[in-house]
């Protein structure tokens, strides 16, 4: 195998690994409910909450599309609705104190994650991953965009 076909195949097993491991360890317990797509907009909305635009553009989804998941989301008590008052059509999002603990279990689950990758590496190598996942997600971010 060349370099390429190596790293196309870490990639894929990576990709593939993260979400398995990701959704063993995520939606255990008392968040068996909701999926990898909720803790993901759940994080997205983040401690400090905001509207349904600014969540949206954050996971590079529609506001259509990210409504029908933060109303299955009401309903299971992780997020809760309120129009502004200065602007009826703007619906800011909150966490509950349910969407506060999935939250930060998420945000366990990844600093886990990122100390056990940076255990493994010195300075010069953390610099190096940094570098090439930053390239990795500028060429998706640009894919997308095109």
């Amino acid at each position: 195998m060349n370099q390429e076909e190596i790293f196309n195949n870490l990639l894929v097993m990576l990709f593939n690994e993260i979400l398995d491991v990701e959704q063993k360890a995520l939606i255990t317990g008392s968040f068996k409910e909701i999926s990898i797509n909720d803790m993901h907009i759940i994080e997205a909305v983040g401690l400090g909450g905001g509207n349904m635009s600014s969540i949206a553009a954050k996971l590079n989804i529609t506001v259509g599309s990210l409504t029908t998941s933060m109303n299955s989301l009401v309903k299971k008590g992780y997020v809760k609705r309120e129009r502004s008052e200065k602007d009826r059509r703007v619906v800011f999002i909150q966490l509950t104190n349910k969407g506060r603990m999935a939250y930060h279990h998420h945000a366990e689950f990844h600093r886990q994650m990122t100390e056990a990758v940076l255990a493994e590496l010195n300075e010069d190598e953390t610099e190096v991953l940094v570098k090439a996942l930053d390239g990795l997600r500028k060429f998706f971010r640009q894919y997308h965009e095109q």
